[in-house]
């Protein structure tokens, strides 16, 4: 056969490139992923942020004992025992009708110490009874405050 007899031969064709829509089952899959990933962080930024603001509103609250006080120490005494008290019923409800010694012994488990019984947090339980009673309420305040971070801590802790 003679090569100018010969039938032409077409180019050969490609077919078209894939179109981007339907998206193939591992993309379905990924976007599944990160959907799920995305409502996860929000819903753990949520209960992050309201025990943010309830930890910022019981700090609040401890300053208001604090400044309502107004440098009385018996008042100021009185005052963070109460405080600490209505801490105590959001854990451990019967903490809060402990009296004297055993009072001071749970909150000395919170910080796995003694301050409170033999140290300046022993004013929670003598200072209101004794008017004009003179102590380190600097010391108290930092005390009651490390304890109440704590309590926070742990309670977050628990949430977790």
């Amino acid at each position: 056969m003679n090569p100018a007899d010969a039938p032409a031969l077409r180019d050969i064709h490609l077919p078209p490139p894939p179109a981007w829509w339907p998206p193939a089952p591992g993309w379905w899959l990924l976007a599944g992923i990160c959907i799920l990933f995305a409502i996860v962080a929000f819903a753990r930024w949520r209960r992050a942020r309201a025990r943010w603001r309830e930890q910022a509103a019981i700090l609040g609250e401890l300053d208001r004992c604090i400044d309502a006080a107004h440098g009385d120490s018996t008042a100021l005494a009185a005052a963070l025992s109460q405080f600490l008290r209505r801490l105590a019923l959001r854990e451990v409800p019967a903490a809060a009708a402990y009296e004297g010694e055993r009072w001071l012994e749970y909150l000395d488990t919170r910080l796995l110490g003694a301050e409170f019984r033999h140290g300046v947090g022993r004013q929670l339980v003598e200072a209101p009874f004794r008017p004009g009673c003179e102590y380190d309420t600097v010391a108290l305040i930092a005390l009651v405050r490390r304890w109440t971070r704590t309590a926070l801590a742990g309670a977050e802790a628990h949430h977790a």
